[in-house]
């Protein structure tokens, strides 16, 4: 199954993603903790070019802590600096701020031998819809300076933010690439709410998260649904179903109200810190 969603401003994002990449210095890619590799945006890696980066591990209070640690020295042996952070933590976005500032001192540097008064260095920050994008951008600039919401697609414009006298930050939408080739990068996405969620069945995204938690989060798997096993998704449906209410008339299960139970346990992390992809997978 391949999954195509790409919205008319996210193709015009892209192209003015490459036209103002000329204007700054390093670009700050933001993915999701639970998936780091699949929330990045192939289609975006040869716009950046050679530009340098960091990237920001997003909503670490829902990944396994473990896994994060992995993928943050899997990033900086391919020579990418990398932090984990939870936006609402002062300290976490002070991390940003540090690593943001070394990253931009080369560039600085180079001005000052050139004898060139210094400027505030300049940032692309960029990241999949739902990311955390808008929340982090407050954060920095210490104010609302950019739209916030729990659906993906907020951001639709680009937007110049000042960071104390550290750096400026540019702004851009999030943005998805045309199509998923590989099935389970889709299903990743979705159940963290990254895809909407009318662009898969839901059920089917559901079962996803109750195969994975069955292989690799056993214990969650029975502590939160009672359920030993899911080779019958049709019964563990049915189970979670009478076990939270989700009966009809007739004594019928409604699958959907069992599917968004699933995913909301996922995404608000009552199913514990999950990780849903390794680097070494």
């Amino acid at each position: 199954m391949t999954i195509q969603w790409f919205p008319g401003h996210m193709a015009k994002a892209k192209r003015e993603v490459a036209e103002k990449l000329k204007l700054v210095d390093f670009v700050i890619e933001l993915v999701d903790a639970r998936a780091p590799l699949s929330s990045q945006n192939p289609m975006l890696h040869n716009t950046l070019q050679e530009k340098p980066k960091m990237m920001v591990l997003m909503k670490k209070d829902l990944a396994d802590t473990k896994i994060t640690s992995e993928w943050i020295e899997h990033f900086k042996e391919k020579g990418i600096p990398a932090v984990a952070i939870e936006a609402n933590q002062k300290q976490d976005v002070l991390k940003v701020v540090q690593q943001a500032k070394e990253l931009g001192k080369e560039k600085m540097d180079k001005l000052k031998a050139k004898g060139i008064r210094p400027r505030a260095s300049r940032a692309m920050i960029i990241g999949i819809p739902n990311v955390g994008k808008s929340t982090l951008i407050n954060r920095l600039a210490n104010k609302k300076m950019a739209k916030t919401g729990d659906k993906p697609g907020v951001t639709t414009k680009q937007q110049w933010i000042k960071v104390k006298k550290e750096f400026e930050l540019l702004d851009t939408p999030g943005i998805l690439w045309p199509k998923f080739e590989e099935e389970e990068v889709g299903y990743r996405l979705a159940a963290i709410g990254t895809i909407k969620d009318q662009i898969l069945p839901k059920e089917d995204v559901a079962a996803y998260v109750l195969h994975f938690l069955h292989q690799s989060y056993q214990n969650r798997l029975e502590e939160r649904f009672g359920l030993e096993n899911v080779d019958d998704m049709m019964e563990a449906f049915e189970s979670i179903g009478k076990k939270r209410g989700c009966l009809e008339s007739g004594g019928r299960i409604n699958f959907e109200k069992v599917s968004d139970i699933i995913l909301q346990d996922l995404r608000t992390g009552k199913l514990g810190m999950i990780t849903l992809e390794r680097p070494d997978s």
